[in-house]
């Protein structure tokens, strides 16, 4: 199955719905939605604390492509940040994807990521195995597949082309 090189939101959106209402992932009689917001962060203030936020980040394989010259590339450092909470019946996930720069054009422009299906449908069951945990206090289930075993790094880390890197909230500290 070929990876898209482009961010489809409504592709996440399709896979969160499916995995939320066909295979009842959070079967807890709320109603979560999933929006997206391309500026936050990870840092949650203590109001948002309070207002019940939490905040998950996964990395993922993503495939780029440079909207200056089309060079595409893999990565299995494509980062997502998810922040969530439930509150009077509602759930609610913000998520971001974070880009890589082009290491050809080094424009300081960051492309965003395209995934398989496989790679959103484990992100969004990582995300509700924490919801689960943070939000219902279930027992985080662990199905086998931690992000850092199963993954194989190929080439080194470009942390300077890395969006997530700038932030100090990339995955290196999976290796």
């Amino acid at each position: 199955m070929s990876t898209p090189t482009g961010w489809t939101p409504s592709f996440w959106l399709d896979i969160f719905d499916e995995l939320l209402y066909d295979d009842n992932e959070l079967d807890y009689g709320d109603e979560w939605n999933l929006n997206f917001n391309y500026t936050q962060t990870n840092e949650i203030t203590k109001q948002e604390r309070k207002r019940g936020w939490k905040v998950y980040s996964h990395c993922a394989f993503g495939k780029f492509q440079c909207g200056a010259c089309r060079k595409t590339w893999r990565s299995a450092r494509a980062v997502v940040l998810f922040r969530y909470r439930v509150r009077n019946g509602r759930g609610t996930v913000i998520m971001r994807p974070f880009g890589q720069a082009c290491r050809r054009c080094q424009d300081g422009e960051y492309d965003l990521p395209g995934f398989n299906r496989k790679d959103v449908e484990h992100a969004l069951l990582r995300l509700f195995s924490k919801i689960r945990k943070n939000c219902y206090g279930e027992e985080e289930s662990d199905d086998g597949s931690s992000t850092s075993s199963a993954k194989v790094w190929t080439k080194p880390h470009e942390a300077a082309l890395c969006e997530a890197c700038h932030l100090g909230i990339c995955c290196l500290e999976d290796e």
